[in-house]
This record gives C-alpha cells, sequence and structure tokens, in this order.
C-alpha cells in the first residue's frame, strides 16, 4: 500500500469556513500505481490466449476499455491521499468534502493534481482568557448538610394527627377523605368509591382540578362535583380514559391531617435506624456527604466551569458541528438503553416527557457542548497548550488494543489522528481552566440575598484528573482512543444539576 505518497499540498482559506485543498501526487508513484494494477487485472480477469498475470497491457485495455486502468488508480489515489493531506495541513474537518468534478485521470509519467473543498472547525475566540469565576459548595460536610439529610430520613418516618376541626384543607394538606365517584353515566366508578382514604393535595394522584374543588373545605363538610378526565392522566384516571368524559364526586372531608415528623432521640436513632445513637448517626451522615462530595464536586467545577467558558465564546457555531455532536449524544444514549434493557417509550414515560421534548433537550445540549468544544479550542491555542507526537501515541497505548501502533497507524491512513490531538488539547485546556479558576465557596443554607456575605474564597485546588473511569473502560473495550473527547465528558445538564443539589443544602 503506498504511503504519503503526495508531494505537495496546498490550501485556500474560502468563506464560510471552508478551505480548499489541492493535492500534487508524484509521478513516479503514479505510474507504479498504474503497473501494479495492471498486474492486479491480469490475475483477476480471464483473457483468451493469454495465462493468468500474463496479458499485456494492449489487450488488457482492449478488453476493458482504455480508461480502466486509470480510473481505478485515480479512485484509489485520491481515497488514500486526501486524508492523509487534510491531516497534514492540520485541518479538523465539520463536512464530508466535496471534490471537482473535472477531476481528470491519472497519466503516466505525469504528477497528478486534485482538489477538494470541504468546511473546517472554526478558530473561535473569547472575549476574555481571564479565569472564571464560579461558586462551588464546601468541601466538608457542615452541621447545616448533615442537618438537612438528617430532616430528609425523618421524611421517610413521618405521622400523621387530626388537625383542629376548624382546620381548612389548602394546598398541600393531607386529609381522610370519603368519596363516591360515577361515570357521565350515572354508574358507579369502584376503583374510586371508598368509604375513606388517606389523600394529599398535589401528590398528582388526582387531577389538579380535583385538588381545587377540596381547598378550603373543613371538617365535616360535604361537596359534589364533576370534572373532565384530562388528556394527560394521572394515577387514578389513567384506567378511565377513553370510557367516561367525565366524574361526579360526591366527597366529604373527615378530617384534616397534620404531619408529624418524629423527634431525632438517641431511642427513636436505635430503634427505628438501627444506629448507636444520635452522634452515630451524625458521624455517618457527615461520612456519607464526604464521600458523596468526593464523587460529584469536581463534576460541578467542571460544568460550571465549561459553562462559564462557553459564555465568552463569539461567533457563529458551525450547524454541521452541532448536527454531529447531536447524532454522537443519540448514539451514546441509546447505547445505554440497549444495555440496561430499556425501551425508548419507557423512558420517556419514566421521565415524563414527549418525543419532541426529548428532540429539544438532546439539541440543546449538543448546541452547549459545541459551544464549549470550540471555547475549549480558544483556551488551548490561546494559552499555547500543544499536543505532541509522543503524546497521540501514548492516547493509543492508553486505549488499551493488544497493538497499539498498529492502530494509530491505521487512524494515520485514515485521516483521523487529528481527532486524538484535538481531544487532548481540550482536555488539558478542561484541566487550566479548572485549575485557573477563581473558586468562591457558598455556604449552604445562606439565603439568596446574603450569599454575598456569606462567601469565602476557596484555596486554589490541583485539578483532579475528570476522564471517568466508565469512559476508560468504553474505550478500551471499543480498541479505540479517545479522539473525539471534548474534554473530560461534560455531564448532562440534568445529571450536574442532581449532583449539585445533593450538596448544597440551600
Amino acid at each position: 500500500m503506498m504511503e504519503d505518497s503526495y508531494v505537495e499540498t496546498k490550501v485556500e482559506a474560502l468563506q464560510d469556513n471552508r478551505v480548499k485543498v489541492t493535492v500534487t501526487v508524484d509521478a513516479k508513484d503514479i505510474d507504479a500505481r498504474i503497473k501494479k494494477t495492471y498486474k492486479d487485472f491480469a490475475h483477476k480477469y480471464n483473457f483468451p490466449g493469454f495465462r493468468a498475470g500474463k496479458a499485456p497491457r494492449p489487450i488488457i485495455d482492449n478488453a476493458l476499455g482504455a480508461e480502466a486502468v486509470p480510473a481505478t488508480v485515480t479512485d484509489d489515489v485520491v481515497n488514500e491521499t486526501y486524508p492523509l493531506a487534510i491531516d497534514e495541513c492540520n485541518l479538523y474537518p465539520v463536512s464530508k468534502p466535496t471534490f471537482a468534478e473535472d477531476m481528470g485521470l491519472v497519466a503516466a509519467g505525469k504528477p497528478f493534481e486534485y482538489s477538494l473543498e470541504v468546511e473546517v472547525k472554526p478558530e473561535l475566540e473569547l472575549s476574555s482568557y481571564e479565569p472564571v469565576e464560579i461558586d462551588m459548595p464546601a468541601e466538608g460536610a457542615s452541621d447545616a448538610e448533615v442537618d438537612d439529610q438528617i430532616d430528609q430520613l425523618r421524611e421517610h418516618y413521618y405521622d400523621y394527627e387530626d388537625a383542629a376541626a376548624a382546620t381548612k384543607v389548602k394546598e398541600g394538606s393531607y386529609l381522610d377523605l370519603g368519596m363516591k365517584a360515577t361515570d357521565d353515566a350515572g354508574e358507579d366508578i369502584a376503583s374510586l368509591t371508598t368509604p375513606t382514604r388517606l389523600y394529599g393535595l398535589g401528590t398528582g394522584l388526582f387531577p389538579a382540578a380535583f385538588d381545587a374543588e377540596l381547598v378550603g373545605m373543613k371538617k365535616g363538610q360535604k361537596k359534589e362535583f364533576s370534572i373532565d378526565v384530562p388528556a394527560e392522566p394521572t394515577v387514578m384516571t389513567q384506567p378511565l380514559m377513553g370510557k367516561t368524559s367525565k366524574i361526579n364526586f360526591e366527597v366529604e372531608v373527615q378530617a384534616v391531617k397534620n404531619k408529624v415528623l418524629p423527634e431525632v432521640t438517641d431511642e427513636w436513632v436505635k430503634d427505628t435506624l438501627g444506629f448507636e445513637n444520635v452522634a452515630d448517626l451524625r458521624t455517618r451522615v457527615a461520612d456519607s456527604i464526604l464521600e458523596q462530595k468526593e464523587e460529584v464536586l469536581p463534576r460541578i467545577k467542571e460544568n460550571q466551569c465549561l459553562s462559564k467558558l462557553a459564555d465568552r465564546l463569539q461567533g457563529e457555531v458551525p450547524e454541521a458541528m452541532c448536527e454531529e455532536a447531536e447524532t454522537s449524544l443519540l448514539q451514546d444514549f441509546f447505547q445505554q438503553l440497549q444495555r440496561q434493557g430499556v425501551s425508548f417509550d419507557a423512558y420517556l414515560k419514566q421521565q415524563g416527557i414527549t418525543p419532541d421534548r426529548f428532540k429539544e433537550d438532546v439539541k440543546a445540549q449538543a448546541a452547549d457542548m459545541t459551544k464549549q468544544d470550540l471555547a475549549l479550542d480558544a483556551w488551548a491555542r490561546h494559552y499555547s497548550i500543544e499536543v505532541t507526537d509522543e503524546d497521540v501515541a501514548e492516547e493509543f497505548v492508553k486505549s488499551g488494543v493488544e497493538d497499539p501502533k498498529k492502530l494509530q497507524e491505521e487512524w494515520r491512513k485514515n485521516g483521523q489522528l487529528h481527532m486524538v490531538k484535538n481531544g487532548i488539547a481540550r482536555t488539558r485546556a478542561a484541566e487550566d481552566v479548572m485549575e485557573k479558576a477563581v473558586v468562591t465557596i457558598v455556604e449552604p443554607g445562606a439565603a439568596a440575598d446574603d450569599k454575598k456575605d456569606e462567601k469565602k474564597p476557596a484555596k486554589k485546588a490541583a485539578a483532579k484528573k475528570t476522564a471517568k473511569k466508565d469512559e476508560a473502560k468504553d474505550e478500551a473495550t471499543e480498541k479505540k482512543p479517545a479522539a473525539k473527547k471534548a474534554a473530560p465528558k461534560k455531564a448532562k445538564k440534568d445529571e450536574a444539576a442532581d449532583a449539585e443539589k445533593a450538596v448544597d443544602a440551600e
């Protein structure tokens, strides 16, 4: 197989982030390819009167056509050399190349020149290259955070007691409720009819219209009303879809309830939770918070830093890059669903979202990721973050394949090494952004208006390696280096938000 056969490449900048690449292939290489192709055809086809591999060129041309060999060589030389030319010019394509229609065919004894046009990643700039400023929860486990976790535990062991008879039902109230329900034909709905049930407003068992009818009622009061079966079913109305358009209720408030949380005493902690005493419980909760923070704080810091950096990006983000990111996200998502044995419909139902909402979320996330990638590229250029050939080779070694050098050569011939270099540069840029970030600690429990007074500067900590363990495992399993990593993989917005909530008692 011919390697590095082109002898010259020229790059010409066009409009809209497009470039024209002109490649010239040496005449000696063209002649060698023509000779080899004639030999291959002589063995591949049967030519009457000649043994396999012995047919001369005129016979082959006469049988297959004079352009058969030149056309084959032209296709081969273009397909083999254009990826190498793109990589040599340090271009990062974001679309498939287009080739000139009047390319022509190779000819013996002459160099071959062809050109292609391709859209490449733009080199956008940031409005500022100063360190980003972010707010972070404290690293330790504060008393407020421990109290919050214990209060959440108490919520699992609450009880109810009757409120005063004059207490009115309001949003969030719990009550003992007797009810009779009939459909639009007057037939009894057995699944909803009950002499008494404990019901909480806002729990989603019944539609909001049902809850609204109860607000303001008191113990002993009765009421009759009707509601429409909602288009978006609730737990209790789901079985009635398509069977009735209305539900008629006769209800009686038997008692309004107060929610009573248990008192945290040594006795309750020991009997209910299995800890020795309250002090033991607080120690265990604090340890759990510390362990959780060790896992999520680096991810929160990374997401906040990249989000702040992306806000500084100036210029238009190519739609092709957003589409590529969207495709990658969808592939990863559906592979994950497949591994978990969950259908897409089941996932949508579990999350309570529509297919259109899912598409919108993925598209928005892809746009955010692309902005972050381009912002990291700008940061890497500004601070001269370089990637050497040794760095690239090490990346293939870390992929865990049996023969890293062989795989690297395959990527080189496919013109994919720029992806590896770019991934490494972005990872280092992200680490640099995190290392230089100005971090302000926000004490948990501080009121929003008082946050400024509750903040205190944090010591700069060395950026941790943020490549995820499961990513490394996937890369080793798939036998390929982390070529497209935009940095340590960004956590999804919802995931990052959940993580931040877990460590912020606010």
